[in-house]
């Protein structure tokens, strides 16, 4: 195994743990905007300070890529936490982290990633999985034979399908600023400062006051925490490897969410969910091996 496969494999486990923890932030009634707020107030000191003790903290040019990702992710993440507070995890979760499909499409197309038949092979079933687990994503519940049809587009299904191309398009702002020489370190206090300042105004704007729930520190906290490492992981991961390769093991973390919220949450199991499920992990496999 290659250190970029592991480092990506360490992402997965952190991102699946952080969907799960926005699920479970979203069924105790937390806001997105409170979540993403309390979460950067702590991601945004940790990660410059980590940077600064290691001597890897240079905010030059190349670093401000990551100040780019930061906004693309600031959309995606608010978007995605808002479609948990009406969808299922074990739906969601697997689509938002089809956002590889994103980043790897830039990484072809830009910055000439070998494309080969089992990413092409990998495309396609990620797009079926997509259209399988969308049509779950409003709770896993059986449709109420006598209720209007819905667009598929209502409910979380467009939040989700917004979080999903932003944050891919943030993944592939991170490659370019390492492709230009930035540190991950760098890179990720810049996506931190971005981030923080933005969804700092945005949530005196929406409220009119920065202060945060009581309690909500239990579900911030470990958001923070686990989100410091899947991203550091995927950094380095993405430094020595290509973006179509990394990006999609590390997004394999939704096996991780659907798992959990199966098992705490009790949500349904049904044949749709888990084709939706299947195609994703044989779509990750197949750019896995390509």
């Amino acid at each position: 195994m290659t250190p970029s496969i592991a480092y990506a494999l360490a992402a997965l486990v952190c991102y699946g743990l952080g969907d799960f923890i926005y699920k479970r932030a979203a069924a105790a009634g937390l806001s997105s905007v409170h979540l993403l707020t309390g979460q950067a107030w702590l991601f945004c000191p940790v990660v410059i300070l980590y940077a600064w003790l290691t001597g890897t903290l240079r905010l030059d040019l190349p670093a401000w890529w990551g100040g780019a990702a930061g906004a693309f992710l600031l959309i995606g993440f608010y978007n995605f936490s808002r479609a948990l507070q009406t969808g299922a995890v074990s739906a969601i979760a697997p689509i938002f982290r089809l956002n590889f499909i994103v980043t790897a499409a830039l990484a072809i197309g830009w910055l000439h990633e070998p494309l080969t038949a089992q990413k092409l092979a990998g495309f396609a079933l990620t797009f079926v999985a997509g259209w399988l687990l969308l049509a779950t994503a409003a709770g896993g519940k059986a449709p109420d034979p006598s209720a209007r049809p819905r667009p598929p587009v209502r409910g979380p299904g467009l939040r989700v399908a917004l979080a999903t191309v932003m944050t891919g398009a943030g993944a592939f702002c991170h490659k370019l600023g390492l492709v230009a020489g930035a540190t991950p370190e760098s890179l990720l206090s810049a996506q931190a400062i971005v981030f923080c300042s933005a969804i700092t105004v945005m949530v005196y704007a929406m409220t009119g006051s920065l202060r945060l729930p009581s309690g909500s520190l239990r579900h911030y906290g470990p958001a923070a925490a686990v989100l410091v490492g899947a991203f550091l992981f995927m950094l380095y991961g993405l430094k020595g490897g290509e973006a179509s390769v990394v990006v999609p093991i590390a997004q394999m973390g939704f096996v991780v969410a659907a798992v959990l919220g199966v098992a705490v949450f009790g949500e349904a199991v049904t044949a749709r969910k888990v084709a939706g499920l299947a195609c994703a992990i044989a779509a990750l496999l197949l750019l896995a091996i390509s």
